[in-house]
């Protein structure tokens, strides 16, 4: 992601912007990030991981949301890899394109946002009331981590290997790790790695 060459940015001017863009930006403390395409194997986990839970919220009062849904964070604007809403899905207006109250957050680990996954957006999602897990995947090996909300903070758990599995407490789910990585190859062409 990089920042466009333009100074401090409103959340209005930012949102006006971004509704008529045919390319897809953050907003954070001010400034509109370009996002980049993903990679093969980025867009191979989220469909994986989609199609596996998806299967799992059906009959479920929760909705998932793959990439394009923007979830805002008090004036700043994500898109996370996948968020899940558990029960009524509130909206930053009628657009619908703008969702306030995950329950579930799922980001996909690449080099050049792994850092800012793990730190400052992670610091931003923390202030969302409704947040409950915060999960990240990555790219370069079978391995997972899901944060869980706690009266006294977030508890880390880890699953490694394509025989360990992810339990997602809040949407009552669990996905094996061969579910999420399936047609990856670890061992194949170093190409096939995401480059963002």
């Amino acid at each position: 992601m990089s920042a466009l060459p333009r100074g401090s940015w409103t959340a209005e001017e930012y949102l006006a912007f971004e509704r008529a863009s045919q390319e897809k930006h953050e907003f954070a403390d001010g400034q509109v990030y370009l996002m980049t395409g993903a990679s093969r194997r980025h867009n191979l986990i989220v469909v994986n991981i989609v199609i596996t839970l998806g299967g799992q919220l059906r009959g479920k009062p929760c909705e998932a949301y793959a990439n394009d849904m923007r979830v805002r964070v008090r004036r700043d604007y994500f898109y996370p890899d996948i968020s899940v809403v558990c029960g009524e899905p509130q909206f930053a207006d009628d657009q619908f394109d703008t969702l306030l109250n995950p329950t579930l957050i799922f980001e996909v680990l690449s080099p050049s946002t792994e850092q800012y996954d793990r730190g400052r957006k992670f610091e931003k999602y923390r202030t969302l009331n409704s947040l409950r897990e915060y999960v990240l995947i990555a790219q370069d090996r079978p391995h997972v981590e899901r944060y869980v909300r706690q009266d006294d903070g977030w508890l880390l758990t880890e699953a490694s290997g394509l025989d360990g599995a992810l339990a997602l407490a809040t949407v009552e789910a669990r996905m094996s790790l061969a579910e999420i990585y399936d047609r990856l190859d670890f061992d194949g062409d170093p190409a096939d790695h995401d480059r963002e």
